[in-house]
């Protein structure tokens, strides 16, 4: 069985009536994130690769068919037209690691009707999960203010794979390493750790766990040390590094309670015993709310571990994002239900100065000094650019980070830059609303006015 049965089952529904139907043109299906979540400034597009893969492989199988005739009670012959079905359609989509703004395109996707339905659900799921992980973990970057971040969400992320796209993309946004072994080798990040208070608890004391641990991993160590006491636990660790002559690369880390308060204690213990170059390490529970708290404080810390809260984006752990059909055959077609509207026609975004970005139709001239966000990234259900490494992505994150306001960059209140709407935008949504008004509206209107009549004429009849 295939990924194509990661789908909702309306997905099959519709498509089975599309082609039943004769409905197999050319549709173009946008995704976007209708609102910033609360909190957040920006969003860092992310989930293309992931989704190009899915397209690429795309194909219903037998057991496909078998299982989408299961789950609708029905025959697999009933379900046969589906059989074979592959992905042949162009997306053109913004590149991993660009900074967007709500409203806009992250990308869109051209295939005959039935195709661009049936792969709605995979791809809006890559793209939203990832997006709101890496717009988290940029945030925690700022929040740093150059200090290291490193990430420690594994455990507690909504799944192995999951926790990978986490380690991913907080390396793509400018973490330092990850503790998840499987993404730190294929993504060759930097694989960070230290050991756990269960640790410490098997040994009888303290300092025998800490010489222990040192004597199974030669060169520098990091020394958890909050397990009892954590002012004396420094002590030891700092007697324990000072002995074996560890000091220079090692690190204790801290991982619970007053943080920063504990950070300046700790330092100025480490200090006193000639260690001036073991780092502080801190984790427990931090986001980056925490860490700017921390940053801010001036507290004497060198690398933040964050884990939970953001490799699950506690605080908005998730987008409002939508893949709504733009244009049908040719038709430019858009939803008028209220607080849902969408806008018609395939887009293009041109991002300009200051992130005064505009929204377009896809085949307008950009406006001055506006350049084009979204690229033609497959053809043909074939990927037409190679895929970007994840220093490329973190390049590109780089620089739109540098060109991001300043307002928008805040950790507490950011204000987020709004893009605005171009004029031949504007003008197709209002002829194709006008349409829809006076076609599809009108027809409700006839269909009343006919029932009434139904109804009075009953009423009119001698009993």
């Amino acid at each position: 069985m295939s990924d194509a049965t990661t789908t909702d089952l309306y997905e099959v529904t519709m498509a089975m009536s599309y082609l039943r139907e004769g409905m197999t043109g050319p549709a173009t299906f946008s995704l976007f994130v209708r609102d910033m979540p609360p909190g957040r400034g920006f969003l860092v597009a992310s989930g293309l690769e992931s989704s190009l893969d899915f397209l690429s492989g795309f194909r219903v199988d037998a057991e496909d068919v078998d299982a989408f005739a299961s789950a609708l009670h029905r025959p697999p012959r009933d379900l046969a037209p589906l059989l074979g079905m592959e992905f042949t359609g162009q997306v053109r989509a913004v590149q991993e690691g660009r900074i967007v703004l709500a409203g806009e395109p992250l990308l869109e996707v051209t295939a005959p009707l039935p195709q661009a339905q049936l792969v709605e659900t995979y791809i809006l799921n890559q793209v939203n999960h990832q997006t709101t992980i890496a717009s988290k973990a940029a945030r925690c970057v700022l929040a740093a203010a150059g200090h290291p971040v490193v990430d420690f969400s594994l455990r507690r992320t909504h799944g192995p794979q999951a926790g990978l796209q986490a380690a991913r993309l907080s390396a793509m946004v400018g973490f330092a390493g990850t503790s998840n072994v499987a993404a730190a080798t294929a993504e060759g990040l930097s694989a960070v750790g230290t050991m756990a208070h269960s640790y410490i608890e098997a040994f009888g004391t303290e300092e025998e766990a800490f010489r222990a641990f040192a004597r199974s991993h030669p060169g520098p160590v990091t020394l958890l040390v909050d397990t009892y006491d954590t002012e004396e636990g420094v002590r030891v660790a700092a007697r324990v590094l000072r002995d074996l002559d560890r000091g220079p690369g090692s690190a204790v880390r801290l991982d619970s309670g007053d943080l920063g308060a504990l950070a300046l204690t700790a330092r100025a213990i480490l200090d006193a015993a000639g260690l001036p170059d073991v780092r502080i390490i801190v984790s427990g529970g931090l986001d980056e709310y925490a860490v700017d708290e921390l940053v801010r404080s001036g507290a004497p810390i060198d690398v933040y571990a964050v884990g939970t809260r953001v490799g699950v984006s506690a605080d908005a752990p998730f987008l409002d994002s939508a893949y709504k059909m733009v244009e049908y055959d040719g038709r430019p077609v858009m939803k008028l239900s209220s607080a849902k509207v969408t806008a018609p026609g395939q887009k293009q975004v041109f991002r300009r100065p200051g992130f005064a970005d505009v929204i377009g139709l896809h085949d307008e001239q950009p406006p001055g000094a506006g350049v084009p966000l979204l690229e033609t990234v497959m053809q043909n259900g074939s990927r037409t650019v190679e895929r970007p490494t994840l220093d490329e992505s973190g390049e590109k994150f780089a620089a739109d980070l540098a060109g991001l306001p300043p307002a928008a960059r805040r950790i507490q209140a950011p204000l987020a830059p709004r893009a605005t709407i171009s004029g031949q935008l504007t003008v197709l949504a209002d002829q194709v609303r006008h349409r829809i008004e006076d076609e599809v509206l009108a027809s409700f209107a006839n269909l009343r006015n006919h029932e009434r009549s139904a109804t009075g004429s009953q009423h009119s009849v001698p009993r």
